[in-house]
C-alpha cells in the first residue's frame, strides 16, 4: 500500500464517546468501512504508540493483557496510546490500512513520533505500515509471521525493531522472527524465551518490562 492510496481515502465522519475504563471508545467511518479504535488520551503530547493482535481480530492481546496494561501506564510517561480493531483480520493490506489510519489520527492530535507493536499476523501488519510512515520510530514484533514481513528492510535509518519469540510457539515458530531478524538494518534486537509458547503468558512480565522500556526510550 503506498501513501498515494491512503490519500484516498474519504473520512466521512469521526465519532468520539465519553471516557470510559481510561480510554476514549473512536470510530472513524470511511469508505472503506469503520474502523474502531480504544485511544487513551495524553494532553498536548508528541508521542503515541499504537497496539494490534493477530488474525483473531477483536481487541486481541498477547501476554496476560500486555495491550491495556501497557496503554494506561504508558499515559504516565507521556505516551497516548491507540489500540486498533482491524476491519477485516485475515486481509493484511486492509489491516496495514488500518495501522496507517490510527497513525494519521494520532498525527491530527499533534503526535509526531509512533511507535508499533503488533502480535502474530500483526507483526506483518505493523512492519508493512512503518516502512510507510516516517512517524515511526520503532517497531515490536510479538511471535510475528515471516509472511508479509520482508518489508522490514525497507524501515528508515535510526527506526530500531524488536523481535519477540518464544521457543516452543506451536502456531509460528521462533524461525519467523529470525528469518525476519536476518533482513532488517540496524538497530534491531532479537530476543527469545525458552518454554514460551505463541501467547507469551509464560513469560509476560519480562516481555512487559523489555517492550516499556524500549518505547520509553525511543520516544521520550
Amino acid at each position: 500500500m503506498s501513501n498515494t492510496e491512503l490519500l484516498e481515502i474519504v473520512i466521512y465522519d469521526l465519532k468520539v464517546k465519553p471516557m470510559q475504563s481510561g480510554y476514549q471508545p473512536i470510530r472513524l467511518e470511511t469508505n472503506r468501512g469503520n474502523i474502531d479504535f480504544c485511544y487513551y488520551p495524553v494532553s498536548g503530547t508528541q508521542y503515541g504508540a499504537i497496539w494490534v493482535g493477530g488474525v483473531g481480530g477483536g481487541w486481541d492481546t498477547p501476554a496476560n493483557g500486555l495491550y491495556p496494561q501497557l496503554c494506561q501506564e504508558l499515559m504516565g510517561d507521556g505516551i497516548a496510546s491507540l489500540r486498533v480493531r482491524y476491519r477485516q483480520p485475515k486481509i493484511l493490506q486492509e489491516s496495514v490500512f488500518d495501522v496507517l489510519a490510527g497513525i494519521s489520527y494520532l498525527e491530527s492530535e499533534g503526535i509526531k513520533a509512533v511507535a508499533l507493536t503488533g502480535h502474530s499476523f500483526g507483526g506483518a501488519v505493523v512492519i508493512q505500515a512503518a516502512a510507510i510512515s516516517q512517524a515511526v520510530r520503532t517497531v515490536v514484533t510479538l511471535a510475528t509471521q515471516s509472511y508479509g514481513a520482508t518489508a522490514v528492510s525497507q524501515l528508515a535509518p535510526g527506526c530500531e525493531i524488536l523481535l519477540i519469540h518464544g521457543t516452543v510457539d506451536r502456531v509460528l515458530t521462533s524461525a519467523c522472527s529470525e528469518y525476519v531478524y536476518q533482513l532488517a538494518h540496524e538497530p534491531k534486537r532479537l530476543i527469545l524465551y525458552e518454554g514460551a509458547d505463541h501467547s507469551l503468558n509464560q513469560v509476560a512480565e519480562d516481555v512487559y518490562q523489555v517492550v516499556r522500556d524500549l518505547i520509553v526510550q525511543k520516544l521520550n
